[in-house]
């Protein structure tokens, strides 16, 4: 899969993406917003932050790297 990042806005709720930026109808997207704490209100109560998750350092992921061994079952 090939990742393309283009910028743009939400107006009225719809994403506005740069003057001159085309997508194919009905294309797949993925949206990253890109401020480090998303205030969120939820049902008109007090907004509620959600951070960000991120890596200090891009080399930390290596902590969170995955081995899968097979068990055989016992006979």
């Amino acid at each position: 899969m090939t990742l393309v990042t283009y910028e743009g806005v939400v107006q009225k709720g719809s994403i506005l993406l740069n003057e001159g930026v085309q997508l194919p109808e009905n294309a797949k997207v993925y949206v990253v917003i890109t401020e480090e704490v998303i205030r969120v209100m939820i049902d008109g109560k007090k907004p509620i932050q959600i951070l960000s998750p991120h890596f200090a350092r891009r080399e930390d992921a290596a902590h969170f790297e995955l081995t899968v061994t097979e068990k055989k079952p016992n006979a």
